[in-house]
């Protein structure tokens, strides 16, 4: 559902955005038959009229990894669904953007999918792009796309050790040094959003979107035993979640100071600099837990 709330609004005037990056959906495979399929297509409660909107599409691995799949017939037909939605909704677009963390054994469906997405839509194309797609593009490919977006997070797997999967320096900085060499224009995407990694038994069995440190301490059913851990003393539920005792929590979130050192080693590598900085994603919850100038403060890194 697309609505902005009073703190949302208040963000986006105070940072003078212009451009909104919104999820139209995700594309899936049907359980059973086992075809590309159209997964929770976003609703607009208001429209972002005052906006320049970039519709982006998340495409699963998996889709792509299909051997009889139909992608001319996945183009047309993921481009109809974004011209209904903005048809429906009143919304001129310029730019569509896919998302797809494309593998070395889904890059020919996905490069053409690319391809043959560029000739229907006739608009500019842009494409998230991983870190190991930058270094070890010339196996994984560049799509043809006019801008890549490059995502500075969800650098390490979900696991219950005490390493954060959304940012780690250390294992960004195995990555760095090869954007210098990447081919094509990229703008950049940083984290603003925190989530618990559910572990029972010492193993990983969920993610829990919005939690942070904040929102733990302040539950008498959680029992802070690190800066990072938490223990259920109690067996409850939260936001729909049912916690067992002795269950544990580790929060994974991103520092203002986080944000501000990917800042810096990001502008001491790219070739030139961004045109657009990217902060994913807006939501009062996560708003809420940075000050206001923050993002005023990391975009002049650059």
């Amino acid at each position: 559902m697309f609505k902005f709330s009073k703190t949302e609004k208040e963000a986006l005037r105070e940072n003078n955005v212009q451009k909104l990056y919104i999820r139209y959906f995700d594309i899936g495979l049907h359980p059973e038959l086992n075809f590309p399929i159209p997964i929770t297509p976003v609703r607009f409660v208001e429209n972002p009229t005052e906006y320049t909107v970039v519709p982006v599409v998340f495409i699963q691995n998996k889709v792509m990894l299909q051997s009889s799949l139909d992608v001319n017939d996945l183009a047309q037909k993921t481009f109809d669904f974004v011209t209904q939605i903005n048809a429906k909704n009143k919304i001129a677009c310029q730019e569509i953007q896919i998302d797809c963390d494309w593998s070395l054994k889904s890059k020919g469906n996905y490069l053409k999918f690319i391809e043959v997405f560029k000739k229907i839509s006739k608009k500019k194309l842009s494409a998230t792009i991983r870190l190991h797609q930058v270094k070890y593009f010339k196996k994984t490919k560049i799509p043809n796309v006019d801008s890549g977006v490059l995502m500075y997070y969800n650098m390490g797997s979900i696991a219950p050790d005490s390493l954060n999967s959304i940012y780690d320096q250390e294992v960004a900085a195995k990555y760095l040094k090869s954007l210098k060499r990447y081919p094509l224009h990229l703008d950049v995407a940083f984290p603003i959003y925190s989530w618990g990694v559910h572990i029972r038994n010492k193993k990983v069995i969920g993610l829990r979107s919005k939690l942070n440190t904040a929102t733990l301490e302040k539950d008498s059913n959680f029992e802070k035993v690190s800066p990072i851990f938490f223990r259920v003393k109690h067996s409850n539920y939260k936001n729909g979640v049912f916690y067992e005792e002795h269950d544990l929590l580790k929060i994974e979130e991103i520092k203002p100071e986080d944000l501000k050192e990917m800042a810096e080693d990001l502008k001491d590598n790219l070739v030139e600099r961004p045109k657009e900085i990217i902060f994913y994603d807006l939501d009062e919850f996560n708003l809420n837990y940075y000050e206001k100038n923050t993002f005023k403060q990391i975009i002049s890194c650059f």
